[in-house]
């Protein structure tokens, strides 16, 4: 086998980890660049002064092209933040800006539209002047939002954290198209939307995921599916990621194969139809990044030149960094690399590998995704706390529908001028994606589908031994590796990482068995109050007599669905939104489907509506909750004491929490403040009969807001904090603390105890904790 050409991987690597010092502290770029710029100058002249061996000229000039580099890398940061910090500059306040969309755009978890754009003109409203800067832009959902329209917002700006790409971001509440996309943007735009018409007139699944598999538009993607085909680690489908630019490259070379088109041909037709694929579905960085990443990759490996694969792409990699530099830290640059870098260098021996025990054809389609996936856990590790465990395996399941969607839905969206063939293609291309919304819908929720670990160089680290291991016993398995074994080194390191692999099934399997068949086997019978430890966030549960509540569903579903499968609910009869922040609200998706009745806080915006809509449509009984209402939860009893219906003086949010209390039929007499401050913790008081009470869900994670009456009138003997470990905050708190321990309250919280169970028995109030608090 040829070996690998990697001499221009050195300055990938320099150029990368220049501009990602200068992109998180810009303060440094003129410095390096300065810096880079005279040691390069200093050893050209030493090179054309003083003889040298060729040795040293090799070594010379490999530090001139590095230096050259990194100072290139430098410069590009230094002339671009001039006008970046003039639109930071206007942080926290209301701005008006005129600009041209750069980017597709699509719907966040907010409900608002977003895009990111080049702004023309910043300032105040009415008197904005001359600004060229990168910045995102929300706005409400609407039509004309594409790339290339001219736009103006209004709304109020938020400057963002050093290393991301725009400067600024503006939520927007008024957005007017200028001027609409128009040339070759504006067919690219009118074919999209055709199409996106076309799709949604097909039957789900797959209606919505369609657009998106085919041209990358995601916005008619539920954030159910989006968060399924995360889980399952099918998302780069939908991203316009290495992977629909390899599909559309492999299909066009294929296809002119077919037609006998010569070697050169070929990869001209490649080339220019996935220039055409960029522009259709919008020709944003991180699009043609991965076009260009793709290309490299999948031309290398089609013309046989695989050995040049490695240099191509570390150059590739230093062009687009020293062009865009703040790319050097999104994670989405790192995982296309990484992904092409997989597919050149590490999926070929993985094929030999896998080809030891399986056809060929079937082990190249397996180590592809096999190759990804090792190569980008790792990355994904450093800035994610989810890890898919089925990633692979759905990845394989989904691998013959993903070309099949991509290139018919592609020729769906380009023959939207003939109607008839269009529905003809977009219903061929629905089938394939109904099956991948039914393989990441079907994997995402499988028992130890997904494991949690704390984001973090640490975790990254884990990963990576991980993958390495996994790699070293594929690659090196089999008969014929074993005849022709490289020594006892080559044995030792196979049987280290066999061993490490061992260990590692061994706590995979011990966790989802845990997961699963024996999920409640560690849980007390008798507990009728839980607090789940979902991070920042509420989730709290109420039992009794085989009828649950759930107050809040915290930050994300993972966390919660954890907690519910450990204490073994399947079914929740009543669930209290008390307010719509997404530390409340974020995982309301592990319980979609599942709920009896709804009891929610006033909902304004329409992201809100559309959460209790979704609840209403999968089954949900769904009500506002107001003082006064009054219910009965198995043997137990609950009242609502807040909000007031018709009060003006508190608005929606957390002043307006819903605020429940529960007792009676074995469930300790306990109260539920939500996220309420001071000032409605008095009124809240003075409104309603409190009297004393068992547990107390201590209000805003235990922020310092707090009203110390309001705790000496309840006298609880417990204060739940519900709280993430070594939050942002500082909740809880140290005078809450004191302030509930001065009521003679026992402080229980999540982040120091983890799961908090609590029960009566012997007419004595029962706790059971995760951990043991330091």
């Amino acid at each position: 086998m040829k070996a690998r050409d990697l001499r221009l991987l050195p300055l990938a690597l320099v150029v990368w980890g220049t501009a990602l010092l200068c992109v998180l502290i810009p303060e440094a770029a003129w410095w390096c660049a300065a810096a880079c710029g005279l040691v390069a100058s200093l050893v050209l002249m030493l090179l054309v002064r003083c003889p040298r061996t060729w040795v040293s000229r090799l070594t010379g000039g490999l530090a001139v092209v590095l230096l050259a580099g990194a100072s290139a890398a430098a410069l590009t940061v230094g002339f671009a933040l001039p006008a970046r910090e003039e639109a930071m500059s206007w942080d926290g306040r209301v701005v008006e800006a005129t600009g041209e969309i750069t980017s597709s755009a699509s719907v966040g978890r907010d409900g608002r539209l977003w895009f990111e754009a080049s702004t023309s003109t910043l300032g105040p409203p009415g008197r904005a002047s001359d600004s060229s800067a990168p910045v995102r832009i929300g706005v409400d959902p609407g039509d004309g939002f594409d790339l290339g329209a001219r736009i103006r917002v209004i709304g109020e700006a938020a400057a963002t954290d050093a290393g991301e790409r725009s400067a600024l971001v503006v939520f927007a509440n008024d957005a007017e198209v200028v001027e609409p996309a128009s040339g070759v943007f504006g067919v690219a735009a009118a074919l999209k939307h055709a199409f996106v018409e076309r799709s949604l007139r097909l039957p789900e699944p797959g209606a919505g995921l369609l657009p998106g598999l085919a041209v990358g538009d995601t916005r008619a993607v539920s954030i159910e599916l989006n968060d399924d085909m995360r889980t399952s680690g099918l998302s780069h489908l939908t991203a316009v990621s290495g992977a629909n630019c390899a599909i559309v490259v492999g299909g066009i070379f294929w296809i002119a194969a077919l037609c006998g088109a010569g070697r050169m041909l070929r990869v001209v037709l490649a080339v220019v139809g996935l220039a055409g694929f960029v522009v259709l579905v919008t020709p944003e960085p991180s699009v043609i990044r991965a076009a260009v990443m793709a290309a490299v990759g999948m031309l290398t490996v089609l013309l046989g030149r695989p050995s040049a694969g490695a240099g191509m792409l570390s150059l590739c990699a230093a062009g687009i960094l020293l062009v865009d530099p703040w790319l050097a830290a999104t994670p989405g640059f790192a995982l296309s690399v990484a992904a092409s870098g997989a597919l050149i260098l590490l999926a070929p021996p993985l094929a030999r590998g896998f080809g030891r025990i399986m056809p060929g054809p079937v082990a190249l389609a397996l180590a592809v995704p096999f190759a990804a996936q090792l190569a980008c856990g790792p990355i994904i590790a450093l800035f994610a706390e989810q890890q898919s465990l089925i990633g692979i395996a759905a990845n394989i399941i989904a691998a013959p529908a993903a070309p099949i969607a991509t290139v018919v839905g592609l020729l769906a969206c380009l023959a939207a001028p003939l109607p008839g063939l269009a529905d003809l293609l977009a219903s061929w291309a629905w089938l394939p994606a109904a099956w991948i919304a039914a393989t990441a819908t079907t994997t995402a929720r499988l028992p130890g589908a997904q494991l949690l670990l704390p984001a973090g160089i640490g975790s990254a680290l884990l990963v990576a031994l991980v993958s390495a291991c996994i790699a070293v016993v594929v690659i090196r398995s089999g008969p014929q590796s074993r005849g022709a074994a490289t020594g006892r080194g080559g044995i030792i390191v196979q049987r280290a990482a066999a061993a490490v692999l061992i260990v590692v099934l061994s706590l995979a399997g011990a966790r989802v068995v845990l997961d699963g068949p024996l999920a409640t086997a560690t849980t007390p019978e008798g507990w009728t109050i839980a607090a789940c430890d979902v991070g920042q966030g509420d989730a709290l549960l109420v039992r009794s007599a085989a009828r649950v509540a759930l107050i809040d569903t915290g930050p994300a579903p993972e966390p919660l669905a954890a907690c519910l499968r450990s204490l073994g609910i399947g079914h929740i009869d009543l669930l209290v939104l008390t307010h719509f922040d997404l530390d409340h609200v974020g995982g309301v998706a592990a319980v979609q489907g599942r709920v009896g009745a709804v009891l929610h806080g006033p909902a304004l915006e329409e992201d809100e509506r559309r959460l209790l809509a979704d609840l209403a449509a999968s089954g949900a009984q769904v009500d506002e909750a107001w003082a006064g209402q009054r219910g009965d939860l198995g043997e137990a009893a609950w009242r609502v004491l807040w909000p007031v219906r018709g009060s003006a003086a508190f608005p929606a949010g957390n002043d307006a929490s819903v605020v429940m209390e529960f007792g009676g039929g074995g469930v300790p007499r306990s109260l539920y403040l939500g996220d309420l401050s001071a000032a409605p913790q008095r009124m809240l008081l003075r409104t309603a009969r409190l009297g004393h009470y068992d547990v107390v869900k201590v209000a805003h994670h235990g922020s310092a807001d707090q009203d110390a009456g309001l705790y000496e009138a309840v006298q609880a003997r417990v204060a739940l904090f519900s709280v993430g470990a070594d939050n942002d905050y500082g909740h809880p708190r140290i005078e809450t603390l004191d302030l509930l321990s001065a009521t003679g309250a026992q402080a229980l919280r999540t982040d120091r105890q983890g799961r908090i169970l609590l029960g009566t028995g012997d007419s004595e109030l029962q706790v059971w904790t995760e951990k043991v608090a330091p």
